[in-house]
């Protein structure tokens, strides 16, 4: 499937550009936007550029915490974040971002780095994009006096949390663009018999439907400890599952709007990945929304006299 799709793909793009397309010419604008829904894309915020974005999760739409009596999760706030990323050069850029929190671990204050490391060409000399992508997360939150809590710091070293993540990206067409991920989890701290590690493979995709709509879905899978996990959901009834998210990207000109529901309570890597709990089939997903606003600092050329 992957092989057809990579020859009509290319097909369409000789198609957009022409037969006179220069040599390894770079494919622009895989996605819209630097992340999905719960995923980052392989775009980086160009020189000099600034990118606002304001992520929101409500609470469950369904199930036992959702329905009328809680207006079908609007009266809960799940999680928030607020976020800055800067173009420090075409393909680096770096980010700063505060989030509520959707775990006992809150107050969370995140930097990030994203570097474009191989970028996608229209003759298929280089046939995907591949961007690296790291942050360091610290919780601001209360240490607990429970030694089994999750949040029983000690000192400021238990509190850092770090991600890094391999982004691989093709745009096939116009209309349809993919992202694969393989992701790595480090918590410095956890809950007694949680997983310090955590490998995870992540999976997106972008449809067009029109010039200012289009659909976005991704999917995140964690590779958890099974005995771990197995004490984990015995001790609390909880089950982990996986990260899945759907909806609508909505583009204005300067600005690039996210409709979404999704399970994943969290909206930050460090938490989504790891401790997703909820259920889409007991209606425990929810309603959520993203709003990015791109603001550029380039100076203006002086005329020539």
């Amino acid at each position: 499937m992957l092989v057809t799709l990579k020859s009509f793909g290319q097909q369409d793009l000789e198609k957009e550009l022409g037969s006179t397309a220069p040599l390894h010419e770079k494919v622009s604008a895989t996605f819209k936007s630097t992340k999905l829904i719960n995923l980052h894309t392989n775009e980086t915020i160009f020189k000099n550029e600034l990118d606002f974005r304001i992520d929101h999760r409500f609470g469950d739409i369904a199930g036992s915490n959702g329905g009328i009596r809680r207006f079908f999760g609007l009266d809960n706030a799940t999680d928030v974040r607020i976020g800055f990323e800067y173009g420090l050069s075409d393909r680096l850029s770096v980010g700063f971002a505060r989030a509520k929190g959707a775990t006992d671990v809150q107050q969370l204050y995140e930097g990030n780095l994203k570097f474009r490391l191989l970028e996608q060409t229209t003759d298929d000399y280089i046939p995907v994009a591949v961007t690296l992508f790291g942050s360091t997360t610290a919780t601001g939150v209360t240490a607990s006096d429970d030694p089994s809590s999750g949040t029983a710091y000690r000192n400021f070293s238990d509190r850092l949390n770090f991600v890094t993540q391999v982004i691989i990206a093709r745009k096939f067409n116009s209309s349809f663009s993919f992202t694969l991920t393989p992701s790595y989890v480090h918590r410095n701290f956890t809950a007694f018999r949680d997983q310090n590690d955590l490998f995870a493979l992540s999976a997106g995709g972008r449809a067009k439907i029109s010039n200012r709509l289009a659909l976005v879905v991704d999917y995140t899978m964690p590779f958890r400890n099974g005995s771990d996990q197995d004490y984990l959901e015995g001790l609390s009834g909880v089950k982990y599952r996986n990260a899945l998210g759907a909806g609508l990207e909505i583009e204005t000109g300067g600005h690039v709007f996210n409709l979404n529901f999704t399970n994943a309570t969290a909206i930050e890597e460090m938490q989504f990945i790891p401790q997703t709990t909820s259920n889409w089939l007991k209606g425990q997903f929810r309603w959520g929304f993203s709003i990015a606003r791109r603001f550029s600092f380039h100076k203006k050329s002086k005329a020539k006299n």
